[in-house]
């Protein structure tokens, strides 16, 4: 491949675009890789084209190698497959919905469990049919309610998904770590730094599920480690340390105190010590938090106290989580006027079971610990209220922020708090899909035998603007040259003879089965073309220039910014021998 700039549909911006708010959205727009169309829409030109088909070679590779096999489905699906595993209304408003001229429903589809059960069904009917693992790449669609980052977290994007079916559970195992182990290849390939995390599989439902998170400040995602064990955990999959329970025979009796105008936590605990004479502190006091949670495809509203150490604020990413698929919110003042019950800023849980409303807890409130919480009157809060005495939580909820120095589930370790881009999750889903589809496969006795199903997907699309996150410099982008648009990016600085160096050196590199951008614009001056160049990010730029006068080229290579000077007679081998290592 031989590509020349000064007939390459291609341009550069020297300044950010306006709406560019992580480095690698700045890059990608102002190096000419994307366009934006509308929030959370792109478009691709050639050079962006390329790195994205280069990311999708590399995982069809892997996915081939391990014995997927290449499938394409729709992205227009019709209501009746979501509608059959209750999709169609637990996706809420992130579906795209859509009606065709007779009044049928459609959506734009988002995710293919449903279509790949169904077709296994059509084809495969004997256990001698399985294992199979089948595999797409196409575009998939959601109506996400804040677009941003540029390609990160858009409404359309590309992604590879994959789905593993077996006759048993040691299968899908089995399915499952051949999968986590070529996502590791795959990465590795990319040139991707990662961190493997456990995590929930949310409205895909399921059990055993990771991600592939890539460490980057702008990530979305917040996961925990542990360096003295390697546990991590996507922060909404963190599993709470509880302590032991307590004996609550010998705890001292419940008291209501006068407490005005301590509607926050801060203010109670500053008028409690500073007026009663106690010494507590935030981590003494139970907070209440009022929410009311809506279950998609009904009309139904559950009104739900989660209760939590008041030196905690609720994480409601873990919230939403923990009551997937219902979607809680946060109580507003005509809802407390709707249950004159709840008092407040000073509601405790001593009466929440007999006003009929169902109350979570974190996994530290256990049975014996003794809490300052709401009197559930204006103005007073009442101490030594103990769990298990005074009030019996309904359950706990996995729904506090993850703090760093929190003890690690695994080994008592302190924790750490690190930001993440997800770039792959794999899951164990079992025999939800399967079930509804009625996928079975006759045993060699004859006997129906229901096939369980793995989910494994890979954001190819994303993958771009993560290798811009963790791959760039202050003059623009450092491509892996797997995925590089070129492998050598020829810079003819100007002077008829030096472009003509410069295209006779790339047809050479050409034939010997290299990838070679050559800038031979005319009247494009030096400084404009080194700075495109170093932009563009290819990883090794060659310089036809002044030294070609004395017959040699110049040599930069673009990850570590290291140069030489190499004879012209050389410089076609010497060039082969950088980009083949």
């Amino acid at each position: 491949m031989l590509l020349r700039m000064s007939s390459l549909f291609l341009r550069t911006l020297r300044d950010d675009p306006a709406d560019a708010e992580v480095p690698s959205h700045k890059l990608l727009v102002r190096a000419g890789y994307v366009r934006r169309v509308a929030p959370g829409i792109y478009s691709w030109l050639p050079l962006g084209k390329m790195v994205l088909e280069n990311i999708a070679r590399v995982v069809r590779e892997e996915m081939n190698r391990m014995g997927g096999q290449e499938v394409l489905f729709p992205a227009l699906l019709p209501r009746e497959y979501y509608e059959a595993t209750g999709r169609w209304t637990e996706y809420g408003d992130t579906l795209f919905r859509l009606q065709d001229r007779k009044g049928g429903d459609y959506l734009l589809g988002p995710t293919h469990e449903e279509l790949f059960a169904d077709m296994v069904k059509g084809e495969y009917s004997s256990y001698k049919d399985y294992p199979v693992i089948l595999y797409q790449i196409q575009t998939k669609y959601r109506d996400e309610a804040r677009p941003r980052a540029g390609i990160l977290r858009g409404r359309e994007f590309l992604m590879k998904d994959s789905y593993s079916f077996d006759l048993d559970d040691d299968g899908l195992k089995r399915s499952y770590e051949l999968h986590r182990e070529t996502y590791i290849r795959l990465f590795d390939r990319l040139g991707i730094e990662y961190k493997i995390v456990f995590a929930q599989s949310g409205a895909m439902g399921g059990s055993a599920s990771e991600e592939f998170l890539a460490p980057t400040p702008t990530g979305e995602d917040t996961f925990a480690a542990c360096r003295s064990c390697g546990y991590a955990a996507n922060a909404e999959a963190v599993v709470t340390t509880a302590p032991a329970a307590r004996p609550i025979d010998d705890a001292a009796p419940l008291r209501v105190l006068d407490t005005p105008g301590t509607p926050t936590i801060e203010t109670l605990v500053a008028h409690l010590n500073e007026h009663h004479g106690l010494s507590v502190s935030a981590a003494d006091t139970l907070k209440n938090v009022v929410v009311k949670v809506s279950t998609p495809g009904s009309d139904k509203v559950e009104t739900l106290v989660v209760g939590l150490p008041g030196d905690r604020e609720v994480d409601f990413k873990r919230l939403e989580a923990a009551l997937a698929p219902g979607e809680p919110a946060i109580f507003e003042a005509d809802d407390f006027a709707a249950h004159p019950g709840l008092v407040r800023g000073y509601i405790g849980p001593q009466v929440l079971r007999e006003l009929g409303i169902r109350y979570l807890v974190d996994p530290r409130v256990v049975t014996g610990t003794s809490w300052v919480t709401g009197a559930n009157e204006p103005g007073k809060h009442a101490v030594n209220v103990v769990a298990g005495r005074d009030f019996v939580p309904d359950g706990t909820i996995e729904a506090a922020e993850v703090r760093a120095g929190d003890p690690c589930p695994r080994c008592g370790a302190e924790l750490s708090i690190d930001r993440g881009i997800e770039i792959g999750h794999i899951f164990q889903l079992g025999r939800k899909y399967a079930d509804v589809a009625g996928l079975d496969a006759l045993g060699p006795d004859g006997k129906p035998i229901r096939i369980t199903m793995g989910s494994y997907g890979v954001g190819v699309s994303r993958a771009v603007a993560v290798i811009a996150e963790q791959a760039y410099d202050e003059l623009g982008l450092v491509w892996p040259r797997e995925v590089a648009p070129a492998d050598v990016h020829i810079v003819g600085t100007g002077k008829e003879n030096q472009v003509e160096a410069a295209l006779e050196l790339g047809a050479e590199l050409e034939s010997r089965g290299l990838r070679v951008l050559v800038d031979d614009r005319p009247q494009v001056s030096p400084g404009v073309k080194f700075k495109d160049a170093e932009l563009l990010g290819l990883p090794t730029i060659v310089v036809v220039g002044r030294g070609l006068s004395q017959g040699v080229v110049e040599l930069r290579d673009r990850v570590s910014g290291e140069k030489s000077e190499i004879p012209l007679a050389e410089a076609a081998d010497r060039i082969q021998a950088a980009v083949t290592g």
